[in-house]
């Protein structure tokens, strides 16, 4: 048998063909639409997810079924002595949680190692890839766990809002916040922090808003992760729930800020998206993590 098995949820932004590559498992999130149930990336695809979202459709989030989880856990057991688990935040949703639960019975127990990293979308998508390098590596599931939720605080991730309609929905906003900001063309910066989602800047906006995330940038590689920055242990992500037009050129404005850089873009995950909306932007980093 093989040693370490890693396995991701689809909030990481992992589409079931990268995860094909690199010899991974991912678990489809579970949306649900109007009473009907789908898949992220299964029966629900991004085309088809925001023609839902844009038309006011009642879209939700779901936790996963607790046997679903069990059954690709049981799979995995057949191929590997150890399955590795890294799921979405336990800030952000109680399926890590429920997992962690389930890690903890006589058939899993010392078998299955649920990560708490604290992240979703591209830094989670970043830290499944540091933790396939681990393996790699020879790292063990147990060591790779606190590595990873030793070293979870260093990244951070600002994303600008489009339109407060999904934040009004979510109760982030009242409407009249949400009447006000719209008719002064408020779009506000939302900084990510381990499990935590706040409101960091309010601007008038997309272009300006734009330019608040990489100067946040800036000061976060240049003084919150000077040292890792100097050392080139720090890598910078993009995200984005906007055109593919769009994200590209979102993608080459962080390059001229940071030249020299490279720049992993993802999609936003689908339970991002049911709060932040269409035509989000984002930047982030996330240390690598074995530096320390």
């Amino acid at each position: 048998m093989k040693s370490t098995g890693i396995m991701t949820d689809s909030h990481s932004g992992i589409r079931q063909e990268e995860a094909k590559v690199l010899g991974i498992r991912v678990l489809p999130m579970p949306f649900c639409i109007e009473g009907k149930t789908y898949y992220e990336n299964v029966d629900l695809s991004k085309e088809v997810f925001f023609e839902k979202l844009r038309s006011g459709m009642d879209v939700s989030t779901s936790q996963p079924n607790p046997q679903d989880v069990m059954n690709l856990w049981n799979e995995m057991l057949e191929e590997y002595d150890e399955v590795l688990y890294l799921p979405i935040s336990s800030g952000l949703s109680g399926s890590c949680m429920t997992a962690q639960s389930m890690a903890q019975e006589p058939e899993y127990e010392g078998k299955v190692f649920v990560v708490d990293c604290g992240r979703v979308s591209t830094p989670l998508h970043r830290t499944v890839l540091d933790a396939v390098e681990m393996v790699e590596k020879g790292y063990r599931a147990e060591k790779i766990r606190k590595i990873l939720e030793d070293t979870r605080e260093n990244m951070s991730i600002y994303v600008a809002i489009s339109t407060l309609q999904y934040l009004k929905k979510g109760g982030r906003i009242t409407p009249a916040v949400a009447a006000v900001g719209s008719i002064l063309n408020i779009k506000p910066v939302m900084k990510f922090g381990v499990g935590k989602l706040d409101i960091y800047q309010k601007t008038r906006g997309m272009k300006k808003a734009r330019k608040a995330m990489l100067e946040a940038m800036r000061t976060d590689l240049t003084v919150n992760f000077k040292d890792a920055y100097e050392a080139g242990d720090v890598y910078l992500l993009a995200a984005s729930s906007s055109s593919p037009e769009v994200t590209e050129e979102w993608v080459q404005e962080i390059k001229e800020a940071f030249p020299g850089m490279d720049v992993m873009c993802d999609d936003l995950s689908f339970g991002l998206c049911c709060h932040i909306g269409p035509d989000g932007l984002g930047i982030g980093c996330s240390c690598k993590p074995e530096r320390l």
